[in-house]
């Protein structure tokens, strides 16, 4: 049969159509691709925007795409599949690295498909990237320009690449960071069977300054198309006896965004974190928390919320939510914590009045010197400039080792520009209040390298007998503690601070009794000495007890110093020196009605805080009982005169006191009068 001009047409053309594909298949399975290695390098780099080289052979094969679903006729077209060995990527030319131009990366092999049909838009497909012993190199310096944000930097370029999944191998990840002074090595490594994690790695260098090591898991692929598929991570790192924790994923890999995990923290001391975390916290006891943590990693910091968190720090229990923010100029931290119950002596370490054990585990030296009771540790003010913060703290109940009742501390700490201030710091206190206001400068404007500080601090109807519960019955009081103190200083230790403080220190007590055990409870060993001397071991009814202190230089001086009992008045005067913690007190008795045995000998308070001294004037003892021996030569009823004291009368009334001591009287509570005078 013989075929029509117009079939011999159309069979040529189907065999051309034919042919061609199928020659141009045989020609690209037997061409050498190392030649088109300079078009690859190319096209890569501009598309990458740094350079990019296949150093190793290339070799090409053809595979199916993998599909999931219904599959068109693009799905059944071979991709070309890409084999190279040795690939380096190197680092933008705006990036500036000091010494050797290390590059971002080296891949022993590197694997990928590519969208064959995509090339005609000038586009590189790539589903799955696949490393084979990567050694990655990221690096940022300074003011914060890194090489691993790929954002086309130089000349515009016709081609775009789209990285869909990368699959990671053993290698190796350093990373050398100068926004937070960090230099760390990851050796990673693939897991067999491990439904949820494909690769491992080991921790070692250091961040912020400070020794690290670690280590965790991640995901084996590594999705960069579907933002919202989880890349599970879990991690640990360990500095300065602190610890930090995370298990989540990461749903952002494309922008390094989207952390949401699981946060554990345990270490020595809050303030300890801030070589792993860059945030300024207080001073604590040990501590442990966790809670759930989400934020962005932004090139400086980003945007962090550390939510439903609970814990302990030392004994008392935490719980709470904070927001970091890498802000600008400084960072910023807020939220709420709060407490069911607070040791009151966790509160220690604020201040450095914790013990030298504590100190020494949250890795502070122990300074304070011996025979010194006020803390001498310094505050590290030059931290606080970095961090602006807003935290109101609230506490449900405080305990002590004796059981101290204070119901409910609620405060509001604020640093803005190296200001720190608490505005309020209350307490509700024994059926009372107590208030104040701190403001601590630590911006150095006022003082270089310490604390203009200033408080202002009011108590009000403290109950004596809720203060002390635990005391027997008969040694209860029923009295009322009132006082107000207003304070300005500088220095950067608490020690220094009162050693050159300023202000004046009022207190009033009204009915009441006293004992010596009471004393003891309350800490006051110097008062219980003093009782002890007075009147022996036992209970003295209190009507009144006025103080007022003018305070100068940290040297307290007495204005008036009033204590009324059933048995004396006791008129107080001298000095306290906050700054050498020297005692200089004078107490003279002064007997009421007829009192045979009073001696009406002063006594002496002298000595330090840590070891006082309390002595009788014994020139008065021994005048008095030479008179009484000379007089008992005459009459012996004589005898008795020298050691009868006739003082003001039983009458005396704590008004009459406040008038002497010229304290003015605290108002009482709503809906109560004030008692009268007797």
């Amino acid at each position: 049969m013989q075929l029509s001009r117009r079939q011999k047409i159309t069979l040529a053309s189907a065999a051309v159509l034919i042919a061609v594909p199928v020659t141009a298949a045989v020609v690209l399975l037997n061409m050498d691709w190392n030649h088109t290695k300079p078009w690859l390098n190319a096209r890569a780099s501009e598309a990458l925007g740094r350079p990019f080289a296949i150093a190793g052979d290339l070799s090409l094969t053809w595979q199916q795409p993998r599909t999931a679903g219904p599959r068109g006729w693009r799905d059944y077209l071979p991709w070309p599949h890409l084999q190279a060995n040795d690939v380096r990527l190197g680092n933008p030319s705006a990036m500036a690295v000091v010494g050797e131009q290390a590059p971002l990366a080296n891949v022993g092999q590197l694997a990928f498909s590519l969208n064959p049909l995509a090339l005609l838009e000038k586009k590189i497909i790539i589903p799955q990237l696949r490393f084979d012993t990567p050694q990655v190199r990221l690096l940022r310096n300074q003011d914060g320009k890194n090489n691993w944000t790929f954002e086309h930097q130089d000349q515009s370029s016709p081609w775009q690449l789209e990285l869909q999944s990368v699959v990671f191998s053993k290698g190796t990840v350093t990373l050398d960071d100068g926004v937070t002074k960090t230099a760390m090595r990851a050796d990673i490594d693939t897991i067999a069977d491990d439904a949820r994690y494909g690769i491992a790695w080991k921790l070692s260098g250091t961040y912020r300054g400070e020794p690290v090591k670690g280590g965790g898991k991640a995901g084996g692929v590594l999705s960069l198309q579907r933002q919202g598929t989880p890349f599970p991570i879990q991690a640990e790192m360990r500095a300065s006896g602190s610890s930090v924790a995370i298990e989540g994923t990461l749903t952002r890999p494309a922008d390094l965004a989207a952390l949401d995990v699981r946060l554990k923290i345990s270490g020595p001391s809050m303030a300890r974190l801030y070589p792993l975390t860059g945030v300024l916290l207080p001073e604590t006891p040990h501590f442990s928390t966790e809670g759930h943590l989400t934020g962005t990693l932004a090139p400086r910091g980003g945007e962090w919320v550390y939510d439903q968190f609970s814990g302990k720090v030392g004994s008392s229990d935490v719980a709470g939510k904070l927001a970091f923010s890498a802000s600008t100029p400084r960072k910023r931290l807020t939220g709420e914590v709060h407490s069911r119950l607070l040791q009151f002596s966790d509160l220690g370490p604020l201040v450095g009045a914790d013990s030298s054990a504590s100190k020494k585990e949250r890795g502070v030296p122990s300074t304070q010197p011996v025979g010194r009771v006020l803390p001498v540790e310094t505050f590290k003010t030059e931290r606080w400039a970095s961090l602006d913060a807003d935290v109101r703290y609230t506490a449900d109940k405080i305990t002590r080792d004796a059981e101290l009742p204070i119901s409910k501390l609620d405060t509001h700490v604020v640093l803005t520009d190296g200001v720190l201030s608490l505005t309020p710091l209350n307490f509700n206190v024994a059926g009372g209040t107590l208030t104040s206001q701190i403001r601590l400068d630590g911006s150095g404007k006022v003082i270089a390298n310490g604390i203009a500080a200033e408080l202002k601090a009011s108590a009000r109807h403290l109950h004596i007998k809720q203060l002390f519960p635990r005391l027997p019955a008969l040694q209860a009081s029923v009295g009322e503690i009132n006082g107000d103190a207003s304070l300005s200083a500088t220095g950067n230790s608490v020690a220094s601070l009162l050693g050159s403080s300023n202000g004046e220190v009022r207190a009033l007590i009204n009915r009441g009794s006293i004992s010596k055990l009471l004393l003891e409870e309350m800490g006051l060993n110097i008062g219980s000495i003093v009782l002890t001397k007075l009147v022996g071991d036992k209970q003295v009814k209190l009507n009144c007890m006025a103080a007022d202190f003018v305070v100068t230089k940290g040297l307290m001086r007495t204005r008036q110093f009033l204590v009324d009992t059933d048995d004396a008045v006791l008129h107080v005067d001298g000095t306290v020196n906050l700054g050498n913690e020297q005692l200089d007190l004078t107490l003279r008795p002064d007997s009421k009605g007829l009192r045979i045995f009073s001696l009406r000998s002063p006594l002496y308070v002298q000595g330090t805080f840590s070891k006082p001294d309390v002595s009788v004037d014994k020139g008065v003892l021994a005048l008095r009982a030479g008179g009484a021996a000379a007089l008992a030569v005459v009459a012996p009823v004589a005898a008795l005169l020298p050691l009868v004291n006739t003082g003001p009368g039983e009458d005396s009334a704590c008004a009459a006191l406040l008038a002497q001591a010229r304290v003015k009287p605290v108002a009482p509570k709503p809906g109560k009068t004030p008692r009268k005078s007797r």
